[in-house]
């Protein structure tokens, strides 16, 4: 059976269109604000510069270990030092004396390659310690910006989520003032089609924007005052006023 409704409760309808069609818009502004392109595009910086991070810590440790190694190496090669040179303080055979002379010139080229290597490990370590170091300011950097920006985010939602808020609780109050029929038609079309009601101005649907043509203006003249027509292009709820056209 087709809906009727008065003239008042049709018009009615526009207000509620437009209501649902700021909530529209403060949603895609809710979705759209800059500071979530900000907050996206930092944290996967954030997320290389922390990866990098790991890499750069872990060259760093396995720097470490290969200094306290080069440090144990020489330890090693100081104590046989130590104990050659006191043999040979105390040794009274030419031929040991001969072999430790030797050997204590190879242990000091060795301890003589080791601090080198050592020099080189440790100038490497602050290096990397150095580079490390700024890797983690820059993430430090990152995250602060992203803390502001989603502090600003969360300020801009704020204030959206009041105004829907309070235009929500508008719409309720004017759904309240519909017939259920009516009401049922209109957020069933605004469901399907994206837009429950048009108001009808100088002859073009304002949903669509396009002019009608004689046949559908023709048919619209001829509905009742309570009869529902729909919009033949946007299939909203068409409504009449005495800016129509008719």
């Amino acid at each position: 059976m087709p809906v009727k409704a008065s003239p008042e409760d049709q018009a009615v309808l526009l207000e509620l269109q437009a209501i649902d069609t700021k909530l529209q818009q403060l949603a895609h502004k809710a979705n759209s604000l800059p500071e979530l392109a900000t907050i996206a595009a930092l944290t996967a910086e954030a997320e290389q510069v922390r990866l990098a991070g790991v890499e750069e810590n872990g060259a760093v440790e396995d720097a470490k270990i290969e200094l306290k190694r080069v440090e144990s190496d020489v330890e090693v090669v100081e104590a046989r030092i130590k104990r050659d040179t006191e043999r040979l303080e105390v040794s009274s055979s030419v031929k040991d004396v001969a072999g430790l002379e030797t050997e204590l010139a190879a242990l000091n080229k060795r301890r003589s390659d080791l601090e080198d290597i050592q020099l080189a490990v440790m100038e490497r370590l602050d290096e990397l310690e150095a580079k490390a170091s700024e890797t983690s300011s820059r993430h430090d950097a990152l995250r602060a910006r992203i803390a502001e920006t989603e502090a600003a985010r969360d300020s801009a939602l704020s204030g959206i989520n009041g105004e829907r808020d309070h235009t929500s609780a508008n719409r309720s109050i004017i759904v309240g003032k519909l017939p259920e029929d009516l009401l049922a038609l209109y957020e069933r079309q605004r469901e399907r089609y994206g837009a429950g009601a048009s108001l009808l101005q100088g002859g073009v649907s304002k949903a669509s924007g396009v002019k009608l043509n004689e046949s559908d203006m023709a048919a619209i003249r001829a509905a009742a005052p309570d009869d529902v027509v729909m919009c033949p292009d946007s299939n909203a709820i068409l409504v009449r006023t005495a800016e129509s056209g008719i």
